[in-house]
């Protein structure tokens, strides 16, 4: 009788891998439900490197922390394939080839957008957007919200922050506490069903060689902490000697990394607040251009602060201020995220099955949904109506708007993205394009 032991399974080449993140990151339209679901559909589905608990596991644990959950679960997913290499490879694969798109796109903008021609584009993009908000909307309760207590987590935190104005991490931290408590009415519907056929290729891998996960989370330990001198050193440095803009650059969009949670559709509320109306570095008009732009291009959407970070420094120093602000934008919006990642990742892989967990986890990611909706009745009233004031209601605020102030265009145009979305089902280039056109064409009828 053979008493050896199998062989454990082998690996993809780091080659091969590089070339699924790279076609991951060219892909990866349609803000973080799209992209999450794209590298569900690789990862899991088509290629099996990850099984379906992991995948979910490690996705709430991305939700939970500030910045982009797309790009932080795809450093994730590429730490558990190759280590520290490949974490840097995915997460930064998901993030270059959008923020090179999103430059030259944002250069066009502030080069000719006073043109009719880019003016009627912009003005269809802005518009699309108010449909795509609403369509990752759906998107993402579909996949968050599995019972009833995750349907009142997500009203809880509309609630919440849209009428009584609650600051977000409270609604964090208040919905892990509830998920922690009551762990099995958030975690039910998913960790107590069996997954079909083999074991995924990590989680086989991992089963076989314990001994891997100790080696990856050292370097991964190691990794993160780097990553945190790398994003923290430079940011003292030009706040205590260059200042200016730049400074204020650096100091804004690192608090951005470290309080806001949820993604791009959780900051956006927050950075068009004090961008616009605190530093003045754009209008209101401009951010929700800005988000137009970023829809368009693949990689994370909150590749909109490029665009706010352009702005700034090109209000200040022209171009060449414009590139540096967007650079530096990057770097302090991206580099705590690899460091958040490579820091926690070691600690959630040994807590996985960990109900107690999964439970805080999955109660956060229903909190989310709320804030999506929150984000989308902003925009919509923005945008819909040119004219928004505020009434209170004793501990409640309402953003009501002026009737006789809705825009037809906005309205007409919104109309047309979704039915090509929602009727036609066109998908996120063509609807974005038809709009883009729509807005082209309305342009040379009326002021837009």
């Amino acid at each position: 009788m053979n008493s050896e032991r199998p062989a454990a399974p082998a690996l993809p080449s780091f080659g091969t891998a590089f070339r699924v993140w790279l076609k991951i990151g060219l892909l990866s339209f349609g803000g973080p439900a799209g992209q999450i679901a794209l590298m569900h559909r690789v990862v899991v589905d088509e290629l099996r490197w990850v099984g379906e608990r992991r995948f979910l596991h490690a996705l709430n644990f991305c939700t939970l922390l500030p910045g982009p959950e797309a790009q932080q679960l795809a450093t994730y997913l590429g730490w558990l394939m190759h280590g520290v290499k490949g974490g840097l490879a995915a997460g930064l694969l998901f993030i270059l080839p959008g923020a090179v798109v999103m430059l030259a796109l944002t250069l066009v903008y502030v080069l000719f957008g006073t043109l009719p021609l880019i003016n009627g584009l912009f003005f269809g993009l802005k518009c699309a957007v108010l449909v795509l908000v609403v369509e990752a909307l759906l998107r993402v309760a579909r996949r968050a919200l599995k019972g009833v207590p995750s349907y009142a987590m997500a009203v809880a935190a509309f609630v919440g922050l849209f009428l009584f104005h609650v600051p977000f991490p409270i609604i964090v931290l208040g919905a892990g506490a509830i998920g922690l408590i009551l762990p099995r009415a958030f975690t039910h519907r998913w960790h107590d069903a069996e997954e079909s056929g083999p074991p995924a290729l990590i989680d086989a891998l991992l089963q076989r060689e314990p001994q891997r996960a100790i080696a990856m989370a050292r370097g991964a330990q190691r990794a993160g902490i780097v990553a945190l001198l790398m994003w923290l050193v430079p940011v003292a440095v030009i706040t205590l000697f260059v200042g200016g803009t730049y400074g204020d650059i650096a100091g804004f969009f690192s608090k951005m990394a470290v309080v806001t949670v949820g993604g791009a559709y959780a900051v956006l509320a927050y950075v068009a607040q004090d961008a616009v109306q605190a530093y003045h570095w754009l209008t209101s008009a401009e951010m929700l251009t800005g988000l137009g732009l970023a829809e368009t291009t693949p990689g994370p959407l909150i590749l909109v602060l490029q665009f706010v970070g352009f702005m700034a420094g090109f209000r200040a120093d022209g171009i060449s201020g414009g590139i540096a602000g967007a650079l530096l934008t990057l770097w302090v919006t991206f580099a705590p995220c690899f460091g958040f990642v490579f820091l926690g990742a070691p600690v959630i892989e040994r807590l996985h099955g960990n109900r107690l967990l999964a439970g805080g986890l999955a109660a956060i990611t229903a909190a989310v949904v709320g804030v999506i909706a929150n984000l989308a009745l902003w925009f919509g009233l923005h945008v819909m109506f040119r004219q928004v004031g505020r009434m209170a209601l004793g501990p409640i605020t309402l953003d009501v708007p002026q009737l006789a102030s809705l825009d037809p265009a906005v309205l007409a145009l919104a109309a047309l993205a979704a039915v090509s979305l929602f009727g036609l089902r066109q998908g996120l280039g063509r609807t974005l394009a038809i709009t883009a056109l729509a807005g082209l064409a309305l342009s040379w009828v009326v002021p837009v």
